[in-house]
């Protein structure tokens, strides 16, 4: 009895580890880009990009930003900014009607998303880091596609290679 006892922990241990590993390896997939301030009140450009030809990917990066369209694992996303409230802290706008400042990239099969709202619903408890107000829960790829299919949630979204490797919710009051 206690060998299959210690059998199990050791494939549970094994198991943990391996799943870390995963983790880990995709998180170093990609180098580590400068992080924009999350409640930033300018939008970020993208300098190189030509807004002028059919939507397509941002440059390799960090964008604050929000999903605003999902469709068949493709991604639409945008800038926005935080815009200080009289009545309130303030709240997270988007590009003026009519800007075309959109971009589109397929979200990678091993993204990795940390929520800042938890796994199962958009508002089942807060799991955001105390220090920087960004999300820390990790979720699966499946629940990303179905919250931002939905709604729009302020994120930093990381682009490498053309896809979104990295998606970070920034927690809103």
């Amino acid at each position: 009895m206690r060998g299959l006892l210690a059998a199990g922990a050791a494939v549970a241990v094994v198991l943990s580890s391996g799943a870390a590993a995963n983790a880990a390896t995709a998180a170093a997939a990609y180098p580590r880009y400068k992080a924009p301030k999350p409640f930033g009140t300018t939008f970020q450009t993208d300098p190189k990009h030509d807004f002028t030809k059919h939507i397509h990917s941002r440059h390799n990066g960090i964008l604050r930003g929000w999903i605003t369209y999902v469709h068949g694992g493709v991604a639409e996303y945008q800038p926005i900014k935080w815009r200080k409230g009289t009545q309130t802290e303030g709240y997270f706008v988007g590009q003026p009607e009519g800007d075309a400042m959109a971009y589109s990239s397929p979200v990678a099969k091993d993204v990795v998303f940390l929520s800042a709202y938890g796994c199962k619903t958009a508002l089942s408890g807060m799991t955001v880091s105390r220090k920087t107000g960004l999300g820390a829960k990790r979720c699966s790829r499946t629940v990303l596609i179905k919250r931002y299919g939905s709604q729009r949630r302020p994120a930093l979204i990381t682009v490498y290679k053309g896809r979104i490797v990295k998606v970070q919710e920034i927690w809103t009051p």
